[in-house]
């Protein structure tokens, strides 16, 4: 693995901790601010823009009592500026009274600004087994 694959991993590491600690401000770290950012939740529409993707994550990270997720990585790749991260997200949440597990498939894209990379993408997908 290279420095700079390390240096996504990390990135992307930092992402699902911010979602297992339900820190909106470790989570704004990680995004892109950009007016092309997008993400897709498991079974919702496209957001675009850094206003829609953070309302939505407040308001996962506020409705979520617990989660755990282990990531599973399928591929890591680096193409100049742009990066992206295919895994398989093994979650576990417990949600009002009710605790569930699930796995969804998802894909996370990176932009190199500044040297640091920022999430620009997430979509995942509900992985039926």
């Amino acid at each position: 693995m290279t420095g700079q694959q390390d240096a996504v991993l990390a990135a992307n590491q930092a992402f699902y901790r911010a979602f297992e600690k339900r820190d909106m401000a470790a989570m704004s770290q990680v995004w892109s601010k950009g007016i092309g950012t997008l993400c897709i939740h498991p079974g919702r529409t496209a957001l675009i823009g850094w206003e829609a993707v953070r309302n939505s994550w407040e308001a996962i990270l506020k409705n979520t009592a617990y989660i755990e997720i282990e990531p599973e990585i399928l591929s890591v790749e680096i193409n100049g500026d742009l990066a992206y991260v295919v895994l398989i997200e093994n979650l576990r949440q417990v949600v009002g009274l009710r605790q569930d597990r699930a796995q969804s498939v998802a894909t996370n894209l990176f932009e190199r600004m500044g040297g640091d990379w920022f999430l620009v993408h997430h979509h995942g997908s509900p992985l039926m087994r």
